[in-house]
């Protein structure tokens, strides 16, 4: 007696010949689900994100550089600017600011609308293209250089500051390190 789940390579309901098909078990998961999984184990909800911005640093700031490193003062500056237009990628989405930088490319920061205590912005390039600064509420600065679209990144950044909601004070606001204290009992 054959069941339905069986998956022999025999031929399947007594049919032979070239219309015989292997039987496949359902996938329990559509296709789109099981290449890219929710943020938790089964719990079926998306995060929805819109991307704000997605791109490198100015290409302004590359050309400016690289023609005042025809000097040997410039030098430096130029060869700055080359890494950042290879390396450096600036995300900014409705939830989120990722920075990936470092070496390759291989480092990657992320801050989320809520930590933020304060943006400062300076224009460059006649104010093509400007340097942000991102005061975090720990103290610790993200520095994002030669973006483009600077004061509309900035609007949108202190506006969803201003509208993310953040805990009130003496209600677990502060981040938690990681590290539980010891309770030392004498006995």
């Amino acid at each position: 007696m054959t069941s339905a789940t069986d998956s022999s390579s025999g031929p399947a309901n007594g049919l032979e010949g070239p219309t015989a098909q292997p039987v496949q078990a359902p996938s329990p998961l559509p296709a789109a689900a099981a290449a890219a999984p929710g943020p938790g184990p089964g719990s079926g909800a998306t995060i929805n994100e819109t991307v704000i911005y997605e791109g490198g640093p100015a290409l302004g700031d590359l050309i400016g550089n690289l023609l005042f490193g025809l000097t040997i003062i410039g030098l430096p500056f130029a060869v700055g600017a080359i890494v950042r237009a290879l390396w450096v990628r600036y995300r900014i989405t409705s939830r989120r600011i990722t920075v990936n930088g470092g070496w390759l490319g291989r480092e990657r920061t992320q801050v989320v609308y809520s930590q933020i205590r304060e943006v400062r912005s300076v224009p460059r390039g006649f104010g093509s293209w400007g340097d942000m600064v991102l005061v975090l509420d720990d103290g610790s600065k993200l520095e994002m250089r030669a973006m483009p679209r600077f004061r509309e990144l900035e609007a949108t950044i202190e506006e969803r500051r201003r509208t993310s909601a953040k805990t009130p004070k003496g209600q677990g606001s502060r981040p938690s390190s990681g590290f539980t204290p010891l309770d030392r009992t004498s006995a």
